[in-house]
């Protein structure tokens, strides 16, 4: 008495109680607790007879070589008679064997793995989660197994709903503003003058571009209640491919594989080697034999690769929707921010070429390289020990020329303009994203909470703490312990930092001794330019350690970040990204600091040099200044480590897909590449990168490090760094199109760490040009000479005409018979004027040999160093005040886009209400013609 009905079915037991409470005396309680043991009974029982019944996911009689074999329970209910299935669609390796079911998600296994176990209970988890399977062997190795998933929309539509993917669900509605006449007339005058232009060339063809609709429509999280709110012309399309593997990736990242609360997800079955790879299948060829533009793109690969990844539209805008489309918001952002980061480059680089052909126009005016060239009676001490001859000033004529083409009048504007441009780049970078979030339905979402790492798990399983957000216990790591971990993490990171400085003082110490050697040369070529071949091959000495030394910093990186036991993938990717620039940032410009700020500064003076453990004369600069040598250390630094990065991307994918090719040519024939299926061939391409987009994001900063730090020292850094990432925006996109397999499309709303790694670099260009004017270029000597002591001292004028004398007042004068023993050279100098020398010149401000303090510093030195740090503090002030105001003047968000939020937001919640009403209407209509009424009911 009480229970009505049992009913037991397959999936799940139901019951109904209907008590009737005015004849029962029986205890309710006793006959629940006894109906909940029998439905566990029948539980039990249907899950036993489901183990045995289902077959083994690893059997080999499942499989054949070559042959396509559904494992699923419903690949019989999928064939609808007399439906046909093009037969493209059983061709083209994209499609199951029956040709309806879409491969969303592809996993591979060997055989002879021995995690046979795991694999089964997973991939029965997986089909009682909807997805629907199947399995084929390679067609190169039956070893090898590839697991097709197929997600049907019943369980597209439910996970869609759990994680709010945004669909359309109404075209977007646009208005015009409202205008004045005046400005209408302006338009007209515009548009008239447009039509004599060339039509956008850079621009893409919209006849070749599909129409995404997703673009043109208002979108909302879906709703399997409202579905009939959203724009749906075909099921099997609503969904993109992107879309539909990120949401089967979504659910084999929570499908368990053993017993217990930690065995789940198919990252550590990946990272146990159950299963060797995993990816999404990219949409055919990226090749046709047909034009693109006569026939067509067979497929949004194909459409990619002609008009993003092809040499030929190196010149065209990026259709950064269709990239998003195919590859997902994340790499998306990648190249929104690669594309903007190269067009804010054209003014910088033009800009700074405007400063090299300033200082190539007024070579010939130049005061000071004239008086550099005509000085053929100034004869300078040498500028090392024993074999270094006495030399000429004229003899550094051509440095002189060379240094004034990048240290002229225009050299600070061009710091300060830099400096304004790495905060305008930054702030319109914001704006920049702000509408691409809007335009990717970005603004509103949310990372989800993030999985635990399974190597923290593992080892911190034993204590547990409550999480604040799902209010699950989870593991936990002790305040010492992560204090500890830090500690050790931060003392590696500051041994390898010495690591860098013990490899400069190297190449400090290769050059003090290899300037000696190259001046006793018998060839008279490098003999008469020891200087210059010991900046040159020390350079390349530097960079060949620089390559060296990258390979050790990853796996230290690794080390130490691994130690630290991060929680999160996130924090562990920005933990190892933070070490690995920091370590690739130090040793990229440890050797440019060095000749920037150190080299000539603290050598000493004819008659007593400082020297290396009392041993080596520390180097000198060239006659002409040490901005010669930062400017080789630059060049040269950055062309040879974009060329080597550039072959190295494109390089190794290339000759290791190569390889493969060649191999199953050999074994196969000449015609196997085209009978092989989809998935054959994306498991032949490289994979993605372990770390993503890390090394492309490192590519590209540490060059906005280069362009901004030192830019004054070497203007052409802009022009450099636009010349090749041109190159790099095709060459990344052609090796995700084709050379990579197709990486699983993730979300994100910017780009991450990057963003306060450049914030820094833009402040420490700041610091780092306003030391490289002040105290490493002529810049200050030159403005104290003009305006104190030159013809035009008093005056207020610093022409050319002020310089005339700079150069014999920065020369100081050096008693020959002074020299210690140990630096004496080899030569008298008799060879200039035919009997030995008595006195020398060199660069400083020092007093004569026969002063009463010999050597010591004049009152010129006192007034340039005083100079120098005024220079350095009221351009410091005066520069962050400008960043500090243009971020302040610049919103983060455009006006016209927070209309267009505002309006949207508003439009959205009357169609939401409109087509709520209606529905409430229709059912209303509906329940009065069925004779159905209900009281308490809303309008």
């Amino acid at each position: 008495e009480g229970r009505e009905d049992l009913q037991v079915n397959q999936l799940e037991t139901q019951i109904w109680i209907k008590p009737d409470i005015r004849k029962t005396d029986v205890d309710f309680s006793e006959i629940l607790n006894a109906i909940q043991e029998i439905a566990k009974d029948v539980n039990i029982f249907f899950d036993e007879l489901e183990s045995v019944n289902s077959p083994s996911k690893d059997d080999d009689s499942l499989l054949h070589h070559g042959n396509l074999t559904s494992t699923s329970d419903d690949a019989s209910r999928l064939e609808v008679v007399g439906e046909e299935v093009p037969d493209k669609n059983k061709t083209n390796g994209l499609y199951f064997r029956d040709g309806k079911c879409r491969i969303d998600y592809i996993l591979v296994y060997r055989k002879s793995n021995p995690q046979t176990e795991k694999r089964e209970v997973f991939e029965r988890n997986i089909r009682a989660e909807g997805l629907q399977m199947e399995k084929e062997s390679s067609l190169t190795n039956s070893d090898i197994i590839f697991v097709k998933l197929h997600a049907p929309w019943e369980v597209l539509g439910k996970y869609a709903e759990l994680m709010n993917v945004r669909m359309p669900f109404r075209r977007k509605i646009y208005y015009l503003h409202r205008r004045y006449k005046f400005m209408n007339r302006i338009e007209k005058q515009i548009s008239r003058f447009r039509g004599w232009l060339p039509r956008k060339p850079m621009k893409l063809d919209k006849e070749t571009l599909p129409d995404l609709e997703e673009n043109d429509c208002y979108t909302a999280p879906f709703s399997q209640q409202r579905i009939h709110h959203f724009i749906i012309h075909n099921k099997d399309t609503f969904f993109n491919n992107a879309t539909r593997s990120r949401i089967v990736h979504h659910i084999l990242q929570r499908v368990k594989y053993e017993e217990g609360k930690n065995k789940i997800g198919l990252n550590r079955l990946l990272s146990n080697g159950s299963y060797e790879a995993a990816f999404p299948l990219h949409e055919g060829s990226y090749r046709s034999k047909n034009s693109i533009r006569t026939h067509g793109a067979e497929n949004h690969r194909h459409l990619l690769y002609e008009c993003w990844a092809s040499w030929g539209v190196w010149y065209k805008y990026q259709p950064l929707d269709l990239v998003r489309r195919y590859f997902g918001e994340k790499i998306g952002l990648y190249f929104a921010w690669l594309g903007w980061y190269t067009g804010m480059l054209f003014p910088a680089a033009f800009i700074g070429l405007f400063v090299f052909l300033y200082g190539v126009t007024t070579l010939n005016h130049c005061q000071v390289s004239k008086e550099v060239c005509q000085a053929t009676d100034i004869i300078m001490c040498p500028i090392c020990d024993k074999y270094c001859p006495f030399m000429r000033l004229s003899d550094s004529c051509v440095y002189a020329k060379v240094t004034h083409l990048f240290d002229n009048g225009a050299t600070v504007f061009f710091a300060v303009f830099m400096a304004v441009w790495a905060t305008v780049f930054l702030e319109f970078w914001k704006r920049r994203r702000a509408v691409i979030a809007y335009d990717w339905d970005l603004i509103d979402w949310e990372e989800e909470e993030e999985e635990i790492r399974p190597q923290f798990e593992a080892k911190y399983s034993k204590k547990e703490r409550m999480n604040p957000i799902s209010g699950k216990p989870e593991p936990y790591q002790a305040f010492a312990d992560k204090c500890s971990r830090l500690i050790v993490s931060a003392s590696g990171i500051f041994f390898m930092i010495c690591v860098v400085i013990a490899a400069v003082f190297g190449i400090v110490i290769y050059r003090v001794v290899t300037v000696s050697t190259f001046a006793a040369f018998k060839w008279a070529l490098i003999r008469n330019n020891s200087q210059v071949a010991t900046t040159g091959t020390a350079v390349c000495i530097n960079f060949c350690i620089i390559m060296l030394l990258n390979v050790l910093y990853e796996k230290v990186a690794l080390f130490l970040t691994n130690l630290e036991q991060p929680r999160t993938e996130s924090e562990w990717e920005n933990s190892f990204t933070l070490k690995m620039f920091l370590f690739q940032f130090v040793n990229l410009n440890s050797s440019t600091f060095y000749i920037a700020f150190f080299l000539g500064r603290f050598t000493g003076h004819p008659g007593a040099y400082l020297r290396l453990i009392n041993r080596w004369r520390l180097e000198e600069c060239h006659p002409s200044g040490c901005l010669i040598d930062l400017c080789m250390q630059m060049g040269i630094i950055m062309v040879l480590k974009q060329t080597w990065n550039n072959f190295m991307e494109l390089g190794y994918p290339l000759i290791q897909n190569w390889w493969t090719r060649r191999k199953l040519r050999q074994e196969y024939g000449t015609q196997s590449k085209t009978s092989f299926p989809q998935w054959e061939k994306d498991y032949n391409l490289q994979p993605m990168n372990a770390y993503g987009l890390f090394d492309e994001y490192l590519e590209m900063i540490l060059q906005f490090g280069f362009t901004t730090i030192f830019v004054a020292a070497f203007p052409l850094a802009p022009l450099l760094a636009l010349l090749n990432n041109i190159i790099e925006i095709r060459l990344d996109a052609y090796k995700f199109v084709t050379q990579w397999r197709r990486p699983l499309a993730s979300r994100a709303k910017d780009i991450g760490i990057w963003y306060g790694i450049l914030e820094g670099i833009g402040i420490l260009s700041v610091i780092t040009n306003a030391f490289v004017i002040a105290v490493t270029s002529d810049f200050i000597p030159r403005l104290v000479y003009a305006y104190k002591y030159g013809p035009c001292a008093g005056q207020g004028e610093a022409g050319q005409k002020c310089m005339v004398g700079y150069v014999n007042a920065s020369l100081s004068v050096f008693l020959v018979s002074d020299f210690e023993n140990r630096s004496e050279p080899t030569s008298n100098g008799s060879e200039f004027s035919g009997s030995p020398l008595k006195y020398c010149r060199y660069r400083d401000y020092r007093d004569p040999p026969h002063s009463p303090v010999p050597y010591g510093y004049t009152l010129q030195f006192w007034h340039v160093l005083a100079a120098r740090l005024a220079f350095i503090i009221v351009f410091e002030h005066l520069v962050f005040c400008i960043k500090h105001l243009i971020s302040y003047l610049i919103p983060d968000l455009p006006k016209d886009l927070r209309d267009r939020m505002r309006r949207e937001k508003y439009l959205i919640q009357e169609m939401m209400y409109e087509a709520e009403l209606e529905r409430l209407q229709k059912e209303r209509k509906e329940r009065k013609k069925s004779g159905k009424s209900y009281h308490n009911e809303w309008p």
